[in-house]
């Protein structure tokens, strides 16, 4: 670990780069890398890059204690969890999606499982949250991701510039997801973890 920090820091000294941060470590690898940091007056890791989304959510049980203890950012990605959070497999898989194509049969597998199937119907009731508010499913996912006040920013990723201009306009949104809002979200998701959990409630996805 130590060589690690110790590269970081040589390549911003060099300024080469600006800050460092860390993806998909958990929160013992980022404190040890804090801790030799201080040690050895070096730099620190400034955010953790980690999946983030209404499906996956198990690093709200360490995010939390990293922002608040060392001032640790969240970068999300996924956080349409490959498109399932658009809402384009409620009713089964489009011939032109990723789940549809070689190589993505988890995916496929995820959203025809039964707890997938379950999470469809969540869904629609989502969408009818994000009518209400005037922001489609895509934005209302991605806002809500924004709203956790660990999360720095997040990564989307577009096929097309109109998907791009879509996620961008997420940011409008955001003051219309007050605390009733995202409790009402809540309580569709049901899959909230806590600090005992170490995994979520519901259908896990994972990118291959």
């Amino acid at each position: 670990m130590e060589e690690i920090v110790r590269a970081f820091t040589y390549v911003i000294g060099k300024g080469q780069a600006l800050y460092w941060g860390t993806s998909r470590w958990n929160a013992i690898e980022v404190m040890e890398a804090y801790t030799v940091a201080r040690q050895f007056n070096l730099i620190p890791p400034t955010a953790e890059q980690c999946e983030y989304n209404m499906l996956h959510r198990e690093v709200e049980t360490q995010i939390p204690e990293l922002y608040q203890k060392i001032g640790l950012g969240c970068i999300g990605w996924s956080p349409l969890a490959g498109g399932i959070l658009t809402g384009k497999y409620c009713d089964g898989i489009p011939f032109y999606s990723r789940a549809a194509l070689k190589g993505y049969g988890c995916l496929k597998e995820t959203i025809l499982s039964e707890e997938g199937q379950k999470f469809q119907q969540k869904l629609k009731d989502l969408h009818d949250i994000a009518l209400r508010l005037g922001c489609s499913l895509p934005q209302l996912s991605i806002g809500w991701c924004l709203k956790n006040e660990c999360v720095s920013s997040v990564l989307c990723g577009a096929s097309n510039p109109d998907q791009m201009r879509e996620n961008l306009q997420t940011l409008k949104i955001l003051p219309k997801l007050s605390n009733s809002v995202m409790c009402e979200i809540e309580k569709i998701l049901s899959n909230k973890l806590n600090n005992s959990r170490t995994t979520p409630v519901g259908i896990q996805f994972e990118q291959r």
